[in-house]
């Protein structure tokens, strides 16, 4: 007989969002089961985010001695030990997992099951040995790799971001499929460590974002000896004895090493029997509207499986407005416009709100960009990190409809225009702070200053100006 439970609140995965959940609502008092039935942490701790960035700063180390010239520093090539790289990788997610631990979240009262979860009835789930009946349900089930359909592939040897790094082999030719942001990352990284990197992309590399920024990243992609075959369609994968070879459509053949497939995420939702509960979900993932509830009233889908953002910070953005509504029963709605993104290739590349293709679409000739290079910023003239540009948009009005940024830090300088785009500021907001000098976030203000250049150096203003210098000084 399975053991019946009545929690409070029952959430499904340990990754991001449910964990956010869990102890939200266990230090609000209520009761809470999680079920996680792999690791705890998720695809952000275990997969992704805390490996890759791990792996990328260990790369910056090694491209950094290769980059003293312009310091009056002799440049050397790095002497490049990749199992201990790997202990390092490792040796992060160590530090951060006991954050995520079982151990800790039975602390806080919440009952951790390992176990499969799956919908017996509109309000119950059966796990392992238990039953579990709650009027407040959450999937936060997270995603997994999604591998395209191409002919071979199942039969050659490869990695996806859940298994490249318990790789402890540096591979001598790294073939990347597909050139979106974990793609490039893992490419500029593997060839900072001595790999030679060749991605193949079927469209255009990092197509979701501003071309005019991605052309930064890109030519400093190709100029650390990454190739880059866009509009690159693989015909087939076939195995060889020293590795793999793609062949494209027109035959052309490429070898490699390893293979490393980047294709994107797809929601994980199967076995979660949806149909018995009333959810319903495509192949893109379950579906919820603003609120993030289903169609089953007593369930919310939060994070990479409803299929709208797979990003670590929107899953706790998400988990935030689910406690926000269902447990306070206060207005929580998700903004769209709020959200942004970063790549951490090297420069960096970050967008939040509109960017210029999707602003013109929704308010035609009435914006304004607003640019600033890197080159006019001095804290980067230190640093000989040059390569880049903020690029903002306003409406007519000069309400800040978005910005993105390819440059150095991009991640965390496209925060001002989150908490811009937050806070519904007009660009004179930005542009009348004191940042301190010399930063790189002063790039922020003169992005935004720019916006004035015309109005307040045109020649009303000056006529103005020559007017009142005739006068007395008050």
């Amino acid at each position: 007989m399975s053991n019946l439970l009545t929690p409070d609140v029952c959430v499904v995965g340990g990754g991001s969002a449910g964990l956010v959940v869990a102890a939200g609502a266990a230090q609000l008092g209520l009761d809470v089961v999680l079920v996680e039935r792999a690791l705890m942490g998720g695809d952000c701790l275990n997969f992704g985010c805390v490996p890759s960035k791990a792996l990328i700063a260990a790369a910056r180390a090694a491209q950094a001695q290769r980059s003293g010239a312009a310091f009056g520093i002799a440049p050397v090539e790095p002497a490049v030990d990749f199992g201990k790289v790997m202990d390092h990788v490792a040796g992060v997610v160590a530090a951060i997992a006991p954050n995520d631990s079982v151990e800790r979240f039975e602390k806080m009262g919440v009952r951790v099951l390992p176990e499969e979860a799956r919908f017996t009835g509109r309000t119950e789930l059966l796990a392992g040995g238990h039953r579990i009946r709650s009027k407040r349900i959450v999937l936060a089930t997270g995603s997994r790799p999604a591998l395209p359909q191409v002919p071979g592939l199942a039969e050659v040897p490869h990695f996806t971001n859940e298994t490249i790094f318990a790789n402890r082999t540096l591979p001598s030719h790294l073939l990347v499929l597909g050139g979106g942001p974990i793609g490039l990352e893992m490419a500029q990284a593997f060839r900072r460590l001595g790999s030679k990197v060749t991605v193949l992309e079927a469209a255009t590399c990092l197509a979701k974002d501003d071309p005019e920024l991605v052309a930064i990243v890109l030519a400093r992609l190709r100029g650390e000896g990454i190739v880059l075959c866009e509009n690159a369609r693989v015909a087939r994968f076939e195995r060889t004895a020293d590795g793999i070879v793609a062949v494209l459509d027109g035959s052309a053949r490429i070898e490699g090493s390893h293979l490393l497939v980047a294709t994107g995420r797809t929601p994980t939702i199967d076995g979660l029997d949806l149909d018995k509960a009333g959810i319903a979900h495509t192949r893109h993932g379950i579906t919820a509207d603003d609120s993030l509830r289903t169609s089953n009233r007593n369930v919310w889908a939060i994070g990479d499986c409803n299929g709208r953002y797979a990003f670590t910070h929107m899953a706790g953005y998400e988990a935030s407005l689910f406690i926000r509504g269902a447990l306070f029963r206060a207005p929580a709605k998700l903004d769209s416009g709020l959200v942004p993104w970063a790549t951490y290739t090297d420069p960096e590349l970050a967008q939040v709100g509109l960017n210029e293709r999707d602003a013109r679409a929704r308010h035609g000739d009435g914006i304004k960009i607003l640019r600033w290079k890197f080159t006019e910023n001095d804290r980067a003239q230190t640093e000989h990190e040059t390569d880049g540009l903020v690029k903002a948009i306003t409406d007519g009005r000069g309400r800040v409809l978005g910005a993105g940024i390819a440059g150095p830090q991009a991640g965390e300088l496209i925060q001002s225009w989150c908490l811009a785009l937050s806070g519904r500021l007009k660009i004179s907001a930005l542009a009348s702070f004191v940042p301190p000098y010399p930063t790189l976030g002063e790039t922020a203000k003169r992005a935004a200053g720019s916006y004035f250049t015309e109005t307040l150096f045109g020649s009303r203003s000056r006529g103005l100006v020559r007017f009142l210098a005739r006068l007395p000084v008050w």
